[in-house]
């Protein structure tokens, strides 16, 4: 059998289906994990979506009030099936790893080309822009049509890690977001939703990292930081802070974007974006991460300025060879 007929009789021979993402769920993740929960209901397929602590930023999406939060309590063996979406390794899943490797069968579904084929059936396509796009091709060949909630979720999942359809877009991946307006979603909503409103204690958090903001290398790399001080004093969530990394990427200069979050246990997770040529996947991975060419993320026990002189490090490098090739043309 095809890895898409295992998956359909795994899911169809399933009783109770438990459903997880990564730690930090972005949009792709959250919008993965709702559109699985809302399609198996469609099907009356029992499943639960268990997110700890999942960005309030799409609680509109349909099947958010219903995710387990949290520490859960769950048991796994309430469970024959788990389904991993949007996880590119194991350390990934976080507090929700043991719960995965209790279950006896398990599915991984994803996009990210440094998965590590974790599970008993791995569906990993890492052309594809998001997780929500492999998905719909999941669900196409389990002969589940789209319905709006469904719709909702997978167009969230698109837009989010495409950038709002900015980057990692195939002619494929639109085809699937025009089957997915054909449902009569408010793209208009969801756009504004996740993009547009704001609060005011964010928007001064984003004025902080503004006035922290530093240009590297002849203006081509922004840095800048976000301390736990900030959340604590503003009563902001670290999610709250998803958007900054963008604000050094538009530079007109900028190449590459780097973002700095100190967390809880006084680590630091950083986010990177870039524009044009610098795979930050590769310079992700080098640190005990990943991501994509465009976006890649890892975390760090150095302090701020050794985070900042070992990712410029491997980034010189970068544009070290860039250079070279347009000397050579």
């Amino acid at each position: 059998m095809s890895v898409l007929e295992n998956i359909k009789e795994r899911i169809m021979t399933a009783n109770s289906i438990l459903i997880l993402t990564h730690e930090n769920p972005d949009g792709d993740a959250i919008g993965s994990s709702l559109a699985l929960y809302n399609a198996f209901k469609k099907i009356e397929k029992k499943s639960v979506v268990y997110i700890p602590c999942p960005d309030k930023t799409y609680k509109f999406l349909p099947g958010f009030e219903d995710i387990v939060m949290g520490e859960g309590n769950l048991d796994a063996s309430e469970f024959d099936l788990a389904i991993s979406v949007d996880v590119s390794d194991l350390n990934r899943l976080g507090i929700t790893l043991d719960l995965f490797e209790e279950i006896e069968n398990t599915i991984c579904i994803d996009h990210h080309i440094t998965n590590q084929n974790f599970a008993d059936i791995n569906y990993v396509n890492a052309v594809a822009s998001s997780t929500c796009e492999n998905l719909m091709v999941i669900l196409a060949s389990m002969e589940i049509a789209i319905n709006k909630e469904m719709a909702e979720c997978l167009y969230t999942g698109i837009l989010t890690d495409t950038g709002g359809f900015r980057y990692s877009c195939q002619p494929e991946t639109m085809e699937m977001v025009a089957t997915i307006m054909e449902t009569g979603i408010n793209t208009n909503r969801i756009y504004r939703t996740i993009y547009d409103v704001t609060t005011f204690n964010k928007t001064k958090l984003c004025g902080r990292c503004i006035d922290r903001l530093e240009l590297l290398e002849e203006d081509k790399v922004a840095f800048t930081y976000m301390l736990k001080s900030d959340l604590d004093e503003l009563q902001l969530d670290e999610s709250d802070s998803d958007q900054i990394v963008y604000f050094g990427r538009d530079i007109d200069t900028v190449e590459v974007s780097i973002f700095a979050k100190e967390r809880e246990d006084g680590l630091y997770k950083i986010s990177m974006r870039s524009n044009d040529f610098v795979d930050v996947s590769v310079i992700a991975s080098k640190f005990g991460g990943g991501g994509h060419v465009r976006a890649a993320g890892c975390e760090s026990a150095m302090t701020l300025d050794q985070i900042k002189q070992a990712l410029l490090e491997e980034i010189k490098k970068q544009l070290k060879q860039e250079k070279n090739k347009e000397e050579q043309v």
